[in-house]
C-alpha cells in the first residue's frame, strides 16, 4: 500500500504543532536583540514601531511559555496523596 501524500505527520513537538513557532530560546534571544536595535537609537520611527510591536509579541510568546512550564512544574509536584505548589529555589552558588 502506497503512503498517503496528502496526509501530513502529526507534530512531534510544541513548537511545530504552534506552526514551528520559536523556542523559548530563540524567542528570548531575539527579544534580545530587539531592544538592543531600540536603545541603540538609530531606527527610523516606522521601524522602531514594528520592532516594538515584534518585541511585545515575543514577550507575550515568553511569557506564555513560561507560564505552561510552571503548570508543568505545580502537577508534577504530588506530596501526601495529593497535588500540592511550591515555588522552585533557585541553586545557590555553594550546591
Amino acid at each position: 500500500m502506497a503512503p498517503d501524500r496528502g496526509r501530513k505527520a502529526p507534530p512531534q513537538n510544541a513548537a511545530e504543532a504552534e506552526g514551528d513557532a520559536p523556542s523559548f530560546e530563540a524567542a528570548l534571544a531575539k527579544l534580545e536583540a530587539l531592544v538592543d536595535r531600540l536603545e541603540s537609537g538609530d531606527l527610523a520611527l516606522e521601524q522602531a514601531l514594528a520592532a516594538f510591536e515584534e518585541g511585545v509579541a515575543l514577550a507575550r510568546r515568553c511569557a506564555a511559555q513560561l507560564g505552561d512550564a510552571e503548570r508543568r512544574i505545580d502537577v508534577l509536584l504530588r506530596e501526601g496523596g495529593g497535588w500540592v505548589t511550591r515555588p522552585l529555589e533557585p541553586e545557590t552558588e555553594g550546591e
